[in-house]
């Protein structure tokens, strides 16, 4: 028995002004064939939950087909080009002709890809894939922010979706994918999925998966497969995707039970329903944020971590700006992105220098204006370490080029060349800053953080300044989203 192996993942901002192209793909790094299959030095994935399942078996193989890495972008990549889209895939299809003879294809994909001229890319890259293969099983595994619809549904057997916000279980979803993909294979399982589409767009700061409202969700998603069911999956979505099928998604996979898969996708459709008010509340702006993390700190809560989610250029200055503004001490920006400063401190500048910088505000209007800081440089330099918190467990990380600047009063500032989001205090230690010394961390994330970094703070505070990513989704400009999509679509809005 041989599983074509294929990944070509992206989370696609589309409100991020930069376009991803294939040159920024191809310089990201893009493995064929055997290599495709590597996972030396990198936490879990799908990857790895594939290769466990088929390695477990005597008679079958796992073929490298193709494995994207991430596209070389300075934040979060915008809209896919066609020509990057059409390569790539092709790339994939061509590479399945040239495996020879295969039983099965197993795809890693992510589900919020946008593609211009391209509505559903993960929809169209197993569309592609069914041309070649015929009949022969096609199984999908997902990131919980896809945004898919039916036609995922109509052209794969079986999809396969992440349980947890921070994503702990990809190995695990990999695993039960490819376990199903040789029990089909083998005749003993024939994959029945139902697919829902409750009509709800959310920030992702909302959708943790251990945290009210979506632990319900993913309870109840449990709750069916003790009942039956194979695999039950549901996707928030990704809100800073502009299209079509942005927005929830449920599948529900089971062995050739159509009414159990019906009966389970329509329950979870219904109590995501119910819960649309908690996935769509308000957080408090940067200035008022602000104040009250200071005021919580001088009252003893602390450590505080802030949650700048919204952030995905790298470059927003919202939250360091009020945190010079108001006098707070002991805290550490963990990354301002901005190369060109970051290059003129390692052409001019050594650790001790005391210098002046103005940083960030520099991509985009949205990110705020530039910040100027003054501080001696604590570090300058490439940085390598080894991740030991929940996300990436044991994979060796590194940075060609990373500044810190101590600006006084305990208080810290990175400098980095793209966005930068720590998801545990290894980067930070790793250039010499003393997390247990802090009173407040500042991390452009939305909720990956939270694995490690609610284990260490005593609070974590998400604030809502401007940005491409925000939790009040009617400060952007949709063109493509549902008409009746909760709670932006034009039937709400009115």
């Amino acid at each position: 028995m041989r599983i074509a192996v294929a990944s070509f993942s992206h989370e696609t901002c589309t409100f991020c002004p930069s376009i991803t192209t294939l040159e920024a793909w191809e310089r990201g790094g893009i493995r064929y064939g055997e290599s495709a299959l590597v996972t030396d030095r990198e936490g879990p994935s799908y990857i790895t939950g594939y290769k466990e399942a088929i390695s477990s078996e005597k008679d079958v193989e796992a073929v490298g087909i193709l494995r994207t890495g991430e596209p070389a972008t300075v934040g979060m990549g915008g809209w896919l080009t066609t020509e990057a889209f059409d390569t790539i895939s092709d790339r994939i299809v061509e590479g399945i002709k040239k495996a020879g003879n295969i039983d099965g294809v197993l795809l890693a994909l992510h589900g919020a890809m946008a593609v211009t001229g391209v509505p559903r890319p993960e929809a169209e890259i197993c569309r592609k894939v069914r041309r070649v293969v015929g009949k022969k099983p096609i199984m999908v595994t997902l990131d919980l922010h896809a945004n898919e619809d039916v036609e995922l549904a109509n052209s794969a057997d079986a999809v396969f979706i992440l349980k947890t916000y921070p994503h702990l279980d990809s190995h695990e979803i990999g695993r039960i994918a490819a376990r199903c993909m040789i029990e089909t294979i083998r005749g003993r399982f024939r994959p029945t999925m139902a697919m829902q589409k409750p009509k709800i767009i959310c920030a992702s700061v909302f959708q943790a998966s251990q945290s009210h409202p979506m632990k319900e969700v993913y309870d109840r998603c449990r709750e069916w497969e003790k009942k039956g069911v194979y695999c039950a999956s549901v996707a928030p979505g990704f809100a800073y995707s502009d299209v079509p099928d942005v927005g929830f998604s449920i599948f529900v996979v089971t062995n050739n039970d159509h009414e159990l898969a019906d009966k389970a996708a329509q329950d979870l459709s219904n109590l995501v329903w119910s819960l649309r008010a908690d996935l769509t509340r308000k957080l408090p702006k940067a200035k008022e944020g602000i104040e009250n993390v200071i005021e919580l700190v001088n009252k003893g809560t602390k450590p505080i971590v802030i949650a700048y989610h919204d952030d995905r250029l790298g470059d927003g200055t919202h939250i360091l700006s009020e945190l010079i503004k108001q006098g707070a001490r002991n805290f550490c920006s963990t990354s301002v992105a901005d190369p060109s400063v970051l290059n003129s401190l390692a052409k001019k500048n050594k650790v001790g220098d005391t210098v002046t910088a103005k940083i960030g505000g520099w991509v985009s209007p949205i990110s705020g204006e530039p910040v100027v800081v003054t501080g001696r440089i604590e570090y300058l330099g490439s940085a390598d370490w080894v991740e030991t918190g929940p996300m990436d467990r044991g994979a060796k990380e590194h940075d060609n080029l990373v500044a810190s600047l101590d600006l006084g009063n305990n208080n810290h500032v990175v400098i980095s060349e793209r966005l930068r989001a720590p998801m545990s205090a290894d980067p930070l230690k790793a250039i010499g800053i003393d997390v247990d010394s802090l009173d407040i961390v500042e991390i452009k994330s939305r909720v990956h953080h939270k694995a490690y970094w609610d284990t260490w703070a005593k609070l974590d505070y998400p604030i809502d300044p401007p940005g491409t990513t925000p939790a009040d989704l009617s400060t952007l400009h949709y063109e493509n989203t549902p008409w009746d999509i909760y709670p932006i679509g034009e039937k709400w809005s009115k």
